[in-house]
């Protein structure tokens, strides 16, 4: 049992982190810092991805493993809808766009729906978490 509530308290760390995350993207966005929005706004949805993996005590070191991994067994199965796959797939490659392409200039609207994104997992974690491990 008391591994059990560590195993919760983690999960519930890293979508504290998540949260943060977001926060730091909101900062960014009201400064008009698109290019550190996005990048804030994909790590709190990496971070809340990663709070439900902590449930299962599954992690990887690779990005990419940890969204195949939450792709295939949380959305395939449709515990979190389909439609965030495409989503997370999109905020990644805005995020990758924004830390590596000197030449993208993100916009406004972009950078809004990456963060809308965020909230969106954010809260659906949560309410996983909570309806889930109690």
């Amino acid at each position: 049992m008391g591994e059990e509530v560590n195993v919760q308290a983690f999960a519930k760390y890293r979508l504290e982190r998540a949260k943060e995350d977001l926060t730091d993207a909101e900062i960014s966005y009201n400064s008009d810092r698109y290019l550190n929005a996005n990048n804030r706004a994909y790590y709190a949805i990496f971070h809340a991805i990663r709070a439900v993996l902590a449930l299962e005590r599954v992690d990887f070191k690779k990005h990419k493993d940890v969204l195949a991994h939450f792709n295939q067994h949380y959305i395939k199965t449709e515990i979190f809808p389909k439609i965030m796959s495409k989503k997370i797939s999109q905020a990644k490659e805005i995020r990758e766009d924004s830390d590596y392409d000197d030449e993208f200039k993100p916009t406004d609207e972009v950078t809004k729906i990456q963060i809308e994104t965020a909230k969106e997992l954010i809260k659906l974690v949560e309410k996983y978490i909570n309806e889930n491990y109690k």
